[in-house]
Parts: structure tokens; C-alpha cells; sequence
């Protein structure tokens, strides 16, 4: 993994861990979002998608794909030694 794409994924995950302790839309419902969505739960419901999409990044650019080669690998060779 380069090391800017490091640097980001580390950054963003710090950002969102910061930004989940949401203390400033706790104390009221006000304003709606859309006319009915209360901040918080609107807030709350962006959070998520961040969230989702952050994890979506960190499997694609961080996921350690040399432990899956060595389960594969292994697989395979007991394969032919059941053949």
C-alpha cells in the first residue's frame, strides 16, 4: 500500500472516530431535515454511510491479501494430496 493511501485511511479513520461522538445534536430535535427527520437521526444516518464507505476503502487499499494466498495455497496442496 503506497503510503499517502496509508496516510489517508488512518487520517479518515481517526476523522470518523472523532466525529461519532456527536454531543452537539443530543440535547435537541431541531431542525427537521426534509421537514421531518430530526438532526441527530439525520446526522446519524450520514455517519453510517461514511462509515460504510470508509470500511469499503480500507478493504479494498488495506486488506491483507497474503494471508488469503497462504489459506489458498494450503488449501490447494492438501487437494492434491487427496488426489
Amino acid at each position: 500500500m503506497k503510503t499517502k493511501t496509508r496516510i489517508f485511511l488512518i487520517l479518515a479513520v481517526a476523522a470518523l472516530y472523532v466525529l461519532h461522538q456527536d454531543f452537539w445534536f443530543w440535547r435537541t430535535a431541531r431542525p427537521f431535515v426534509f421537514g421531518f427527520i430530526p438532526i441527530g437521526l439525520f446526522y446519524q444516518m450520514c455517519f453510517s454511510v461514511a462509515a460504510a464507505l470508509l470500511m469499503w476503502l480500507l478493504v479494498k487499499y488495506a486488506w491483507p491479501s497474503h494471508l488469503e494466498e497462504e489459506v489458498e495455497h494450503a488449501e490447494a496442496s492438501e487437494e492434491d494430496k487427496a488426489l
